[in-house]
């Protein structure tokens, strides 16, 4: 959840990476911090509580600590509460190894009592500055040099880390170990880079490397070597992101989350098009043959936060379309479920970042039961993607936003697709129906270009409603699942308690804390569904709820009982939640502008979670 930068290179290091470790602002943190060695001086540690302008400001930009090779973190607090004490780097009592690290070091309180013992003392709160002097004792001990040192800390430790580590011996050099949290390299011309995330280089280099678990690397001014557990040199084969730097950029736009939102078109249709050809969905590459397409007899749809969302979505797609029986689960619950798994099953793990500490152990786990896994992930190399067996990449780009916009609706588009060849490969679907499909889904894009041309409307009335107290998301089906979707985007960036119910559910609870001006948000797209949903939104007025309606053009008997109505294109009812998803993402973005909050940067919260 961190953020990790490091550099070595002929070039000052604290502008370097302070500028990657703004890049990396979104995964969220309380404080930031530097450490710059210069040749053989003694290094420099530089840490802020707060914002990383805190950091910059102290140094210069940067431009008072000198030196060409360095490491730089952003901290999200997991021990020890927000402080500069607190916060990384963290070093041995005679700095001998100074270091940085996201994860959570399980046996920390073990390990700190062994090295108390040991004659160290502890200045911070921290599993980190544990962990740095653990590799501190074992390079002493020893006396076998950093990866030495290294592998040891690493058998000892136990949960998940990203290490950077700079040791006093070796003045130009970074070394970098990792276990579960995302890691990746960069090189050129003379230059090495570490980071957490490809942001953070992506402006110096698009060469990278992707670390593997329980592996050390050693970077020195534009050269890597990698070390496995049993510190044997090994290989990595270098790839390029393919992210034009500017994607990692606002563009003109006030925020991450409004730019990401107008992208939406664009990656939509680019997800769409990677896997569609010629009138046929072509998802070989995936690995998943039709023998065992045709032989599932379960899906299994694990996933956290707005990928949940998608995957109650494309539970009610699946189960239109295919007889396979779909379960929605969550990654935090399904790790430490009990229940049988079929052994004819799927399981999709849905992940941005694919690096979701929780999703990887339920990836981990199905894998453990035989089960066969695919991964819907937007990272190219992540833990995710690497580790499933079959992988369907979404293309949404550089998402930077805490609030996920463009990812969510491309990871929509992937169970839609999955769904239809699915059906297809068992033969569940007429041809008739499936190019039907086919020739709708390819609509999409341009359908919601047409909301965004409409925003402004929507600005108005969040604007008129930015300083409620509650707000609550209704619908059926499919509208459900949106309204799940609408209510967390309002209530992540906006910090307006909202609730999701499913709207047949409302006399079972929920309705009773309606009172007069509640506002009631309706998604009401399924006409099968119609007249039911309308009859709850009448419930919820006749005791005094302000009511949106959001429906289809066409559908303007809404008005008559909806207060304020959105319309949306047409489209297959299947597809729906790709179109309604966009007002609610731009009613959540507009009421948190309103009201004066960091819209990409929302507290407590981080992009990618990768700690349980």
């Amino acid at each position: 959840m961190c953020g990790i930068v490091g550099f070595t290179g002929t070039e000052q290091a604290a502008p370097i990476l302070l500028d990657g470790l703004s890049k990396l602002e979104y995964r969220g943190y309380d404080s930031a911090g530097i450490a710059v060695r210069d040749g053989e001086k003694e290094p420099e540690i530089v840490k802020a509580k707060g914002k990383l302008e805190v950091l910059k400001e102290m140094t210069n930009g940067g431009a008072a600590v000198k030196g060409c090779c360095g490491i730089g973190h952003t901290r999200w607090a997991t021990h020890g509460e927000p402080s500069t004490l607190n916060a990384h780097p963290h070093a041995s009592d005679d700095e001998n190894v100074i270091g940085v690290h996201n994860g959570i070091i399980e046996n920390f309180h073990e390990l700190k009592e062994k090295l108390t013992k040991a004659g160290y003392t502890f200045k911070s709160q921290t599993d980190t500055e544990v962990a740095v002097k653990l590799v501190d004792y074992y390079f002493k001990k020893y006396k076998l040099g950093p990866v030495d040192s290294l592998c040891r800390a690493m058998t000892r430790i136990r949960g998940s880390y990203a290490l950077c580590v700079l040791f006093k011996d070796f003045p130009e050099e970074i070394y970098a170990a990792r276990k579960d949290s995302p890691m990746i390299i960069g090189i050129t011309d003379g230059e090495s880079y570490v980071a957490s995330d490809v942001p953070a280089i992506l402006k110096y280099t698009r060469q990278v490397y992707y670390i593997g678990n329980m592996e050390i690397a050693r970077l020195r001014k534009g050269e890597v070597t990698f070390y496995n557990i049993d510190r044997e040199e090994i290989t990595h084969e270098l790839s390029e992101i393919k992210w034009d730097a500017a994607a990692a950029e606002k563009g003109g736009y006030e925020h991450f989350m409004l730019k990401e939102i107008h992208e939406q078109p664009k990656v939509i249709k680019d997800t769409i098009n990677s896997v569609v050809k010629d009138g046929k969905i072509v998802l070989e590459e995936f690995g998943l043959t039709d023998d065992e397409v045709k032989n599932l007899s379960q899906i299994y749809i694990v996933a956290c936060g707005s990928a949940y969302h998608v995957g109650v979505c494309a539970q009610y797609v699946f189960e239109e379309l295919t007889t396979i029986p779909v379960r929605v689960e969550l990654a935090s619950e399904f790790r430490y479920r009990k229940m049988p798994l079929d052994p004819n099953s799927l399981v999709i793990i849905i992940s941005q970042s694919g690096e979701t500490a929780d999703s990887r152990a339920a990836l981990t786990l199905a894998k453990e039961h035989g089960i066969k896994t695919l991964g819907i992930v937007n990272v190219v190399g992540s833990n995710i993607a690497r580790d499933a067996d079959n992988v369907f990449y979404t293309l949404a780009g550089p998402e930077i936003s805490v609030a996920t916009t463009k990812a969510y609706s491309t990871q929509l588009i992937a169970g839609y697709l999955l769904a239809m060849q699915f059906a297809k490969v068992r033969g569940e679907i007429a041809d008739e129906r499936f190019s039907e499909l086919l020739t709708e889904i390819a609509t999409i894009p341009e359908k919601v270009a047409k909301i965004l041309e409409n925003k402004e409307r929507i600005q108005w009335f969040a604007a008129k409603f930015a300083n409620i107290h509650d707000a609550f998301f209704i619908g059926r089906g499919i509208d459900y699942a949106v309204s799940l979707e609408g209510s967390l985007k309002m209530k992540e960036i906006s910090y307006i308690h909202s609730e999701a119910y499913a709207a047949g559910e409302l006399k079972h609870g929920p309705i009773s804390l309606l009172e007069d001006g509640t506002l009631v948000i309706s998604v009401i797209t399924q006409q099968a569904l119609f007249e039911k949903t309308v009859s709850n939104m009448v419930e919820c007025k006749s005791r005094g709820a302000y009511i949106m309606g959001l429906t289809n053009y066409g559908n303007y008997s809404v008005e008559d009982t909806a207060d304020f109505t959105v319309y949306i294109p047409k489209t297959d009812p299947l597809f729906t939640a790709s179109l309604a998803v966009i007002p609610l993402q731009l009613m959540g973005y507009y009421v948190s502008v309103a009201k004066g909050l960091d819209v990409d940067k929302p507290r407590n919260l981080a992009k990618s979670v990768t700690v349980e």
